[in-house]
């Protein structure tokens, strides 16, 4: 058995147990994040996503092909590979994925502006821990 089989078995007993929670899961995975909110803009080839998905820290290929491979699954992510030498292959996102898309990306912006709140939060709590 591969590795890719045990994933896929893996997530089938998953998506028995609870489809939604699974669907979340890809949906906010740390690459599964970056990926919606970066094809919000345009379509992106493989390695054009790769760069602006990996500004940060740089993601594996490896990792953003699973990526990719779920989303489309899922049906957030299209991924069109047209005929020609050398290959191209272009990644956009479905109606049902650009909905996820902004619903991802009002939860990061929100994170973005209320940052300073968890952090004050954050010390707090850990004050309060310590003088314990």
């Amino acid at each position: 058995m591969t590795v890719s089989d045990e994933v896929a078995t893996r997530n089938a007993a998953g998506e028995a147990m609870c489809p939604y929670r699974l669907v979340m899961e890809h949906v906010t995975s740390r690459w599964g994040v970056l990926v919606l909110i970066e094809l919000l803009d345009r379509p992106y080839r493989f390695s054009e996503l790769r760069r602006a998905v990996g500004q940060v820290k740089q993601v594996s290929e490896k990792m953003l092909t699973q990526t990719l491979q779920t989303l489309e699954r899922d049906g957030f992510v299209h991924r069109d590979a047209k005929p020609v030498i050398p290959p191209r292959v272009d990644y956009s996102l479905t109606a049902l994925g650009r909905e996820a898309a902004e619903q991802v990306r009002g939860l990061a912006l929100w994170t973005e502006t209320r940052m300073g709140e968890v952090e004050k939060a954050r010390e707090v709590y850990d004050s309060a821990k310590r003088a314990l």
